[in-house]
């Protein structure tokens, strides 16, 4: 099992110094990863409804910082040297795919093949309004840009030619250190599982109970069997079970198939993280890290 920490561009960790501090502890205490979140603006006023929440609305308020995630990523993967780098997750349908390409694959390069790329396909409609990108078909138009940056990172002059972007005889370089960026799917609506399935490296469903995870997973592998792929391959990380001692539910999370469990980095906020990330990963990690 391993273990990584996510929201980790947020609260105190928005900060240059107090990311370093944290991402170098979760090295040192055995974390396999850190995972970022994103929005590239918050609305002073929106209607949509988010999903992680029973207000409905987002936790904060518009003065929170929530740094960019590849670029706060590139700054603790200079700061550390086995941390694997995620992002939990990045807007693809807000981004062009060809500097989305570009950026991660150098992100990629320059951190000696530790980037994850963890994808979703937003909720936040006025978002996508103050951005000038349609929210409607967001998750067609996120299949077709994975399937354009992994065109360009697998091989030179390169054509594409799909509904929402084409491109002819190009060339982006670096490409990934292991020839391509692996996708992790998030989300844990029954059509996230199925994009998991059908093109994904890895699956985090962020909430949900344990039924609900074990639905998904069937979800999951119908879609990768359909696509002639073998589910045991995509990675499955699930939330830390909550509780004061999670031993058996992590023990019933292995069983599924579970290979990495994320924890929250507002656990962490209360103390330096040189202090509290140890402390964690000794009462809470040690028997399942090896």
């Amino acid at each position: 099992m391993r273990f990584g920490i996510v929201f980790a561009n947020t609260g105190p960790y928005a900060d240059p110094d107090t990311a370093v501090a944290m991402t170098q502890a979760a090295e040192q205490a055995g974390f396999d990863s850190v995972w970022t979140v994103e929005h590239i603006i918050w609305p002073e006023e929106y209607n949509s409804t988010y999903p992680y929440h029973p207000s409905g609305k987002m936790q904060g308020n518009t003065t929170t910082a929530i740094p960019d995630s590849l670029t706060w990523l590139t700054w603790v993967g200079a700061n550390t040297t086995t941390l694997k780098l995620a992002t939990g997750i990045l807007l693809v349908p807000e981004r062009n795919p060809l500097v989305l390409a570009k950026a991660a694959a150098t992100l990629d390069h320059l951190s000696g093949g530790r980037f994850e790329l963890g994808i979703g396909v937003g909720w936040l409609k006025e978002e996508f309004e103050a951005l000038g990108v349609p929210f409607e078909r967001r998750g067609a138009r996120t299949d077709e840009y994975i399937a354009a940056m992994r065109v360009l990172w697998a091989e030179d002059n390169v054509s594409f030619a799909g509904e929402f972007t084409n491109f002819s005889n190009v060339t982006s370089r670096p490409h990934p250190v292991n020839g391509a960026v692996p996708i992790v799917v998030g989300g844990h609506t029954d059509a996230a599982a199925r994009r998991a399935g059908r093109l994904g490296d890895g699956f985090f469903p962020g909430r949900g109970s344990f039924d609900d995870f074990v639905r998904l997973k069937e979800v999951m592998n119908n879609a990768a069997e359909r696509a002639g792929r073998d589910p045991a391959e995509i990675e499955l990380s699930l939330p830390m079970p909550a509780g004061a001692d999670p031993r058996a539910d992590i023990e019933a999370l292995i069983d599924l198939g579970v290979s990495r469990l994320m924890v929250p980095a507002y656990l962490f906020w209360g103390d330096t993280p040189d202090q509290s990330i140890p402390a964690f990963a000794e009462r809470m990690m040690a028997a399942y890290v090896s």
